[in-house]
C-alpha cells in the first residue's frame, strides 16, 4: 500500500442523528503528521462530532476516515493511536496524580519500572515533576487539565485530540495554557487536532484553522489567511472584527462600495458585479476630516479597549463603520476615513436572492415554502395550474412580524450580519428551510417571527431546461 502524505484523512464523512438533522454533512478534511490543526466554530457547528469521530467515539454516517492511509473508520476507540483531552479533564477522582497519569500502561500491563519512567517523563512534559503523589482534587483547574494531557501523551499517541480543553479555566490561566500547549506541540512533535469555539485561541495555537458552520468547512488555512482573507461572510464575521458591506466589482482592481469608488488588490470577479467588501476596523486610518480622506463622518463613540480605542463613525449617507486607532477621537467629532487598496478584502456573494422550487396553483397562487402564497394574476395566467416554476423573492422585499400570527409563515432569526447600513438576517422557518432578509429593523438572534411576502415581491419565471 502506498504510504500516505497525511496522517488523518477524513473523506466525505456524514453523521445523521435520529431526528433526521446532519451534524455533518459531506466533510472532508486531511492533516499532515506533526500539524497543530485547530476547528473552529459556534456551538453546533459539527466541530466536537468531527473530531469524535476521528477518535472513534461516534461512527459516521457515510464516508470514512483514514491513519497514514489505513481505514479505521469501524475500528473501536481504545485500538485507535490517538487519545483525546476533554472539556471536562475526565481524571479519576479515587486516583492521585501517578495513577491517573499511569492508568493506560497500567491496562496494557506494561512493567513498573517502565510505567515510573513514562509517567515522570509525561508530567515533566507537562511541568508538574513535584506533584505526582498529589490528590487530583487539591489541583487547580490548570493543574488537572496538564495532568489530563500528561495522561494522554504518556501513551505516545500518534494523534493528540483536545476537545476545547481550556474552555473551563479563567481568562490569564487559558492564555498562559496556550503558550503551554504550544511549547509541547513543537516539543512532542505529534499531530494536535484541537477543538474551539475561541477565535483568538485559534489564531493563536494552530498551524492551520478549520472553519465550520451549520456542519460543513467553510475555509481551510492558516490563521493569517482566513483572518485577512475570508471566503465568505461568515468567516469575515465570525473571525475578529469586520465592516461587511455590499459592493459592486467594477473592473479589475478597482471596487464600489459606500457610495464611492475605491482601487482594491482582486482581479478575475469581471466587470459590475456584485460583491461583498471586508475592511477590518484597525485597517481604516482615521484623522481629522481633509481632502485626503476617501470617506468623511461623525464619530458617534470611542471606547477605550485596553490597547486600542474602539469607535463608531457613521458616514453622511448613512453608513456605519467601526474604527481601532491608538488615538481616541471623542463623539461628535468630524473625521476622515481612508483605506490602502491591500486592506481591501473582496469576497463572491453566496447568493444574490433568494430563490426557490414552486408550483402554480388554481386561484392566483403559488406554492412554495410548503406555504401558498397569493401572485398577481396576470402572472399566473402566464403558466398553466401545476406547473413546476422558479420562485425569486428579493432580500429586501420580505418583512419580519413581531406577531407570528401576522405572517404566512412563522420562523426563527438564525444569523443576523450588519452590513454598514442595514442588517441581513437569515430567518429558519418552522419547516428548516432557510430565508435572507434585508432590514433595517434590530432583531437579536433567536428572535421569533412572522414572516410576509406581498404578491408584487414574488417573481416567477420557467425553470430552466439545462444541466
Amino acid at each position: 500500500m502506498q504510504q500516505s502524505n497525511y496522517i488523518i484523512e477524513v473523506n466525505n464523512v456524514s453523521k445523521q442523528f435520529e431526528d433526521g438533522k446532519f451534524a455533518l454533512d459531506n466533510v472532508s478534511l486531511s492533516i499532515r503528521k506533526g500539524e497543530f490543526v485547530t476547528i473552529l466554530g459556534p456551538s453546533g457547528c459539527g466541530k466536537t462530532t468531527l473530531l469524535r469521530c476521528i477518535a472513534g467515539f461516534q461512527v459516521a454516517s457515510s464516508g470514512d476516515v483514514l491513519l497514514n492511509g489505513e481505514d479505521i473508520t469501524q475500528i473501536p476507540p481504545y485500538k485507535r493511536p490517538v487519545n483525546t483531552v476533554f472539556q471536562k479533564y475526565a481524571l479519576f477522582p479515587h486516583l492521585n496524580v501517578f495513577d491517573n497519569v499511569a492508568f493506560g500502561l497500567k491496562l496494557k500491563k506494561f512493567d513498573r519500572t517502565t510505567i515510573t519512567q513514562k509517567v515522570k517523563s509525561a508530567l515533566k512534559t507537562v511541568g508538574m515533576t513535584d506533584y505526582e503523589y498529589r490528590d487530583v482534587d487539591s489541583l487547580s483547574g490548570g493543574q488537572q487539565q496538564r495532568v489530563a494531557i500528561a495522561r494522554a501523551i504518556v501513551n505516545q499517541p500518534e494523534v493528540l485530540l483536545l476537545d476545547e480543553p481550556l474552555a473551563a479555566l479563567d481568562l490569564k490561566m487559558r492564555k498562559d495554557m496556550q503558550i503551554e500547549l504550544k511549547e509541547m506541540h513543537k516539543k512532542l512533535g505529534i499531530t494536535f487536532i484541537y477543538v474551539t469555539h475561541d477565535q483568538e485561541e485559534a489564531l493563536t495555537l494552530s498551524d492551520r484553522v478549520v472553519v465550520m458552520s451549520e456542519g460543513k468547512i467553510q475555509q481551510i488555512g492558516t490563521p493569517s489567511e482566513v483572518y485577512n482573507e475570508p471566503v465568505n461572510c461568515f468567516v469575515a464575521d465570525f473571525i475578529g472584527e469586520s465592516n461587511i458591506l455590499n459592493g459592486v466589482m467594477l473592473e479589475d482592481r478597482r471596487v464600489r462600495f459606500c457610495e464611492h469608488e475605491f482601487d482594491c488588490v482582486d482581479t478575475g470577479f469581471g466587470e459590475n458585479v456584485p460583491v461583498d467588501v471586508v475592511v477590518r476596523p484597525e485597517d481604516w486610518y482615521i484623522f481629522d476630516a481633509s481632502d485626503a480622506a476617501q470617506l468623511t463622518g461623525i464619530v458617534q463613540s470611542c471606547i477605550f479597549k485596553g490597547v486600542h480605542y474602539e469607535m463608531a463613525v457613521l458616514t453622511p449617507n448613512g453608513y456605519e463603520f467601526m474604527v481601532q486607532d491608538y488615538h481616541a477621537f471623542e463623539p461628535g467629532r468630524e473625521v476622515g476615513l481612508l483605506v490602502k487598496p491591500e486592506d481591501i478584502q473582496v469576497m463572491k456573494k453566496e447568493r444574490l436572492c433568494n430563490t426557490f422550487e414552486g408550483e402554480i396553483l388554481a386561484g392566483n397562487k403559488v406554492c412554495f415554502l410548503d406555504a401558498d402564497w397569493d401572485i398577481p394574476g396576470q402572472v399566473a395566467q402566464q403558466f398553466e395550474v401545476g406547473t413546476k416554476v422558479q420562485v425569486t423573492v428579493g432580500f429586501n422585499r420580505i418583512t419580519l412580524e413581531d406577531h407570528e400570527e401576522d405572517g404566512l409563515l412563522t420562523g426563527v432569526v438564525h444569523f443576523i450580519l450588519y452590513k454598514g447600513d442595514h442588517y441581513h438576517l437569515t430567518v429558519r422557518t418552522d419547516d428548516g428551510e432557510d430565508l435572507f432578509v434585508d432590514t433595517r429593523d434590530v432583531w437579536d438572534d433567536g428572535d421569533r417571527v412572522g414572516i410576509v411576502i406581498s404578491p408584487d415581491n414574488i417573481h416567477v419565471s420557467p425553470i430552466s431546461s439545462e444541466k
